[in-house]
């Protein structure tokens, strides 16, 4: 069974967690978010990172420790930006 360890806001953003927790030996996989009843809400980019049950407590545990970088968080304002405009910053 899979656990939700993380939401994110973007692709982008779902991405660079998924890079972190595959860093420490974590698979991780992403998906849309979803509202009442698994309906995708809006047309919005929000994503859930989910983990083995056996790997939830590790991740929360690094997600919760390690914040991002300057450049982890440049990359992820231009991959944003890319997202939302269809071209580069």
């Amino acid at each position: 069974m899979l656990r939700i360890v993380a939401t994110a806001t973007s692709e982008a953003e779902a991405e660079m967690i998924r890079e972190r927790l595959a860093g420490a030996g974590i698979h991780a996989l992403e998906q849309p978010s979803s509202g009442i009843g698994g309906l995708q809400i809006g047309g919005g980019g929000g994503r859930e990172i989910r983990v083995s049950e056996d790997d939830a407590e590790r991740a929360l545990e690094l997600l919760s420790t390690q914040e991002f970088s300057d450049e982890e968080l440049a990359a992820l304002s231009e991959q944003a930006y890319e997202e939302q405009t269809g071209h580069e910053p």
